[in-house]
């Protein structure tokens, strides 16, 4: 008994191995041809609850046809496309948007927990980079051109600049319909409550003084 509860184990760890978890973190497959959203049902579940009567209309969306103002702080303007927003997604753990740069506009640091990415660009000039997370904290960048592919991979942090002298824009296809986005200095310096400037300062190595103005900045 005791060699066969042995061989079990070994069984099972061969799965952990040969398994790619990030398959299993993804949005679960779908059991139906479609189920298109109903963002009004009063019951709530992990998604949304299935529309009875869908449409042809339900899985065609206009909201990435145009480019968005870029006349902000950071230069750039994300919109995504997504199950609550574009109903004919639901349940196939897709979203996809589109984002535009002004000259020198840029993504800030962030992550998508849900989620990986492939940003393919359509005009301009990018600078993109992702941090690993095994500890070392290895950044990989790169310069991309129109036509170039890039991806970043579920929960890493990366980030996107425009590093061009004109307009730019790209689109992005992710395998989550709710991908989630952590911008990391909202995160940090701007979350509701806000983390105890004790920690920032332990964290970062700040006084207090610039813990105010960086918190300041954000809400500026």
């Amino acid at each position: 008994m005791a060699a066969f509860v042995h061989f079990l184990g070994l069984c099972f760890l061969g799965l952990l191995v040969a398994v790619p978890w990030g398959a299993i973190a993804a949005d679960e497959d779908p059991l139906q041809d479609v189920c298109v959203a109903d963002p009004n049902a009063q019951v709530k579940v992990n998604g949304f609850v299935c529309k009875a009567m869908p449409n042809a209309s339900d899985f065609v969306s206009p909201l990435l046809r145009k480019a968005e103002n870029t006349n902000n702080k950071l230069g750039s303007s994300v919109t995504v496309a997504g199950a609550a927003n574009f109903p004919g997604l639901n349940t196939q753990g897709l979203s996809f948007a589109r984002i535009d740069y002004a000259p020198g506009g840029v993504v800030p640091p962030h992550n998508h927990p849900r989620a990986s990415e492939v940003l393919f660009v359509m005009a301009g000039t990018l600078r993109v980079g992702f941090v690993s997370s095994d500890g070392n904290s290895t950044l990989f960048t790169n310069t991309l051109y129109p036509g170039d592919l890039t991806v970043f991979s579920r929960g890493l942090v990366h980030f996107i600049i425009n590093v061009g002298d004109s307009q730019a824009f790209s689109l992005s296809g992710l395998d989550s319909q709710n991908l989630g986005a952590s911008l990391l200095p909202t995160v940090l310096f701007a979350s509701n409550p806000t983390i105890g400037d004790d920690v920032l300062g332990k964290a970062f190595n700040l006084p207090q003084k610039e813990i105010d103005m960086i918190k300041a900045a954000l809400k500026g």
